[in-house]
């Protein structure tokens, strides 16, 4: 169950940080974007905390 809870959040990561690269390269919505690209970083953080061996 973790690891399907890990690749569920590996992948929601990737898409905020392809969907507010997007939005930032087309200038529509600057402060969304950053916030999209901050929930991204945030959340491949927790998966690369919760993925280190003990």
């Amino acid at each position: 169950m973790s690891g399907t809870i890990l690749s569920l959040l590996m992948l929601a990561g990737l898409a905020l940080l392809g969907g507010g690269t997007y939005l930032l390269f087309k200038k529509r919505d600057r402060k969304q974007a950053l916030l999209m690209l901050a929930a991204g970083v945030v959340m491949l953080g927790n998966v690369a905390i919760w993925a280190v061996p003990m």
